[in-house]
């Protein structure tokens, strides 16, 4: 039972319903390894050992009682921005590193419900405000792959998990390409679904019109049995959408690669920071897809350079917003000895936020203030509205987009790339978040560094069972989600 991290969470499902191991067994497996491996990378924030192991029992009782559902007994790992009942909830920020929140998120909650076990909560870029995971309080996550390089951002936990195989699977947010371009960098399937179709409640906000959660594994196959439990209406989100749920699962053969129009893009394929070798990776990926049945068709994009100015007055405005309930008054950092309300105030948030969340919280502040507000934040909105019309006009010529996920393979830790370059580091992710639409990541190789490359398939609303299909389908002809780093491969 030395390899029970290598196992599929289908095959992780088959083999507890059918008693080849036990749902302690597995936990007690990764909780192992993760003892033994994650000094390394640093991908945990809170392990919950002890709850696990308790989760791990009930399982085994339901699974032999009968009352099992698919995934009962299967362990996974929460990024540490979903909230969590009597477990430390921080967001990855010194500001929340002393809130136990008293309430599961609905994606927690339906975790539970579906008989998960909860291994820990990861690691990530405070709040979510970042593409490195070098975070400044709980220090910087490693890439499995190369533990000198980041695993990206700001899930780079969520990703550094399942890489390291230190969790079978987990979940990750996406505001701006956050389960996208993680799962890029080291190598994983992440699925970015449409606004709506996944619950926010109980997601520590960052900006609320573009944040959504998603899956993160090794294949299409695993993500797909994630979905299935996370997706669905929550009355307790008015942001989420009444629409019938798909079976992710069964649905992995349903769309026909055949005559699928796949559109190319001209003006992401000529952007000026895209990577030689991550440019020829991606064409590779395509070529296999139209070996496959697949027509690629060149399509226009015009609002491409929109994209970055649009997504960072829109994203820090929201932030400035969302943010301003941490003020070291009812949860969270306090400061020491205030003299005053305004003291209070002003060292309870500069000494509880990183530099990246002070800066957004800036930007935003001044895009919001009186005289301003329409020149910056009105107009990027409108601006908004325009990028959405390009797609949809993109849409009635295509069945789904293509691109890289991120315009080059994963940065050095310590590389201090400025504001403007880490920004410009999200070209290919941030207007998926802007029109609302699904778009998921697939591993297509590797660069000369042996650092792992990305294509990026952006569907129209509602197609998350389509990108599934089309990227497990290509899985099926290819390898490269089989393979795994070296620290994988090490035994606890």
């Amino acid at each position: 039972m030395t390899d029970l991290h290598r196992l599929s969470i289908r095959e992780l499902a088959e083999g507890l319903a059918q008693a080849q191991f036990s749902s302690r067994e597995l936990t007690a497996h990764y909780l192992k390894r993760i003892e033994k491996i994650d000094t390394q990378v640093n991908s945990y924030i809170t392990v919950t050992a002890e709850q696990a192991l308790a989760q791990a029992d009930a399982a085994d009782a339901a699974i032999k009682a009968g009352t099992a559902s698919t995934l009962t007994g299967v362990p996974i790992a929460h990024k540490d921005i979903f909230c969590t009942q009597g477990i430390k909830t921080s967001a990855g920020s010194k500001m929340l590193d002393n809130f136990i929140s008293p309430y599961d998120a609905t994606v927690v909650a339906k975790g539970k419900a579906a008989g998960l076990v909860t291994l820990g909560k990861v690691n990530m870029d405070e709040f979510a405000m970042g593409s490195t995971s070098e975070n400044p309080f709980y220090g910087a996550t490693k890439n499995p792959w190369n533990l000198e390089h980041v695993p990206g951002g700001s899930s780079g936990g969520s990703a550094a998990v399942v890489a390291a195989d230190l969790a079978p699977f987990s979940t990750g947010t996406d505001t701006g390409g956050s389960i996208r371009q993680p799962a890029s960098f080291c190598g994983l399937t992440g699925l970015k679904p449409t606004y709506g179709r996944v619950s926010r409640f109980g997601m520590i906000a960052y900006a609320s019109s573009m944040d959504q959660g998603g899956p993160m594994a090794r294949s299409a196959e695993d993500c797909a049995y994630l979905m299935n439990v996370m997706a669905g209406h929550d009355a307790k989100d008015s942001t989420s959408v009444e629409k019938d749920v798909d079976d992710y699962v069964a649905n992995l053969n349903a769309t026909a690669v055949k005559g699928l129009r796949i559109g190319i893009p001209k003006q992401y394929f000529n952007v000026a920071g895209l990577d030689a070798e991550v440019k020829a990776r991606v064409e590779e990926s395509l070529k296999k897809l139209e070996d496959m049945g697949a027509v690629l068709v060149e399509i226009d994009l015009n609002m491409t350079e929109a994209y970055v100015p649009t997504y960072y007055l829109i994203a820090p405005a929201e932030a400035s917003s969302n943010l301003s309930r941490f003020d070291g008054v009812r949860y969270g950092y306090r400061c020491e000895n205030p003299t005053d309300i305004l003291d209070l105030y002003k060292r309870s948030r500069s000494e509880g936020f990183g530099a990246e969340v002070q800066r957004r919280i800036l930007i935003g502040t001044y895009a919001l203030s009186a005289g301003y507000y329409d020149a910056y934040y009105v107009k990027a909105q409108k601006v908004r509205r325009l990028i959405q019309q390009d797609f949809l006009k993109a849409f009635e010529q295509v069945d789904v987009i293509a691109a890289p996920s991120a315009p080059t393979t994963a940065y050095k830790i310590g590389a201090n790339l400025s504001p403007t370059e880490m920004y410009l580091g999200d070209i290919y992710t941030l207007a998926v978040n802007l029109a609302g639409l699904p778009a998921i990541n697939a591993p297509v190789g590797f660069d000369q560094a042996q650092l792992p490359v990305g294509l990026q398939l952006i569907g129209n609303y509602w197609s998350e069972s389509q990108l599934l299909s089309v990227v497990h389908q290509y899985q099926q002809v290819t390898d490269w989600h089989t393979k795994r780093a070296a620290i994988a491969e090490e035994n606890a």
